[in-house]
């Protein structure tokens, strides 16, 4: 089997690359980072550098690759260094939503785009990416959070209208909206102070969970928003 993991040197997505490498060696899978080589390095793992909000550097890394069964899209943004979640609308900015939107939602856009030609060939092919709970809107009751909330709900539309277009011209491929739960990654870390023990995860953990879910996956259920645990959640 092929794997392509975008988002590998974060906290999610180096936790899936490892789990995926150790369990079946016999999976090559093409793994990306954004600025520095991760050190995990296995026989079965090749390393690409590449800006998701590229739209060139995902044409190249789709290039690059001659198979592609699973495609796992763990890159995402909550935080920067200067700015945190704008939890009410006085703190929005044009800037910050802009950057949300090209780091949560439009990479999987593009992602879809060049690696369909990869996916079509496999035998059960599956385009997966991390979204978030938080993403909702059937359960959003607390609001706030308006870029991180907005780029998660657009992530999903694309998803469900991916699903949709490819029930007709891929119809063995299943996509999902993956929410991995609060892991205790430096994207979370600002707001874990009100989340209790059994519910903060470790990458490993959430790694675990979220395979059971991608390996569950069938084309009769393409176009699902699914938690770690296997509940299908609501748009």
């Amino acid at each position: 089997m092929n794997v392509v993991i975008v988002g590998a040197a974060g906290g999610i997505g180096h936790a899936l690359t490892e789990l995926i490498a150790d369990r079946n060696t016999d999976c090559q899978i093409v793994a990306t980072f954004h600025k520095t080589t991760p050190q995990l390095q296995r026989p079965n793992i090749t390393w690409h550098q590449v800006d998701v909000t590229q739209e060139a550097d995902i044409q190249r890394l789709a290039a690059a690759c001659s198979k592609a069964d699973w495609l796992i899209n763990a890159a995402g943004l909550l935080h920067t260094a200067e700015q945190g979640p704008d939890k009410s609308i006085r703190q929005v900015s044009s800037a910050f939503f802009l950057q949300n939107m090209t780091t949560n939602c439009l990479p999987t856009l593009l992602l879809a785009k060049y690696f369909q030609p990869l996916l079509r060939h496999s035998e059960a092919p599956v385009f997966a990416t991390v979204s978030a709970r938080v993403g909702s809107i059937a359960e959003n009751e607390m609001g706030g959070w308006y870029s991180y909330r907005t780029s998660k709900a657009a992530l999903n539309m694309v998803l469900k209208n991916l699903s949709i277009e490819w029930r007709r011209s891929m119809p063995r491929c299943s996509v999902a909206a993956l929410h991995p739960g609060t892991t205790d990654t430096p994207l979370s870390a600002p707001f874990q102070r009100n989340v209790s023990a059994d519910k903060l995860f470790t990458p490993a953990q959430t790694a675990a969970y979220l395979l059971t879910v991608i390996e569950q996956l069938t084309p009769q259920v393409s176009g699902r928003f699914w938690s770690w645990d296997g509940e299908i959640l609501p748009w």
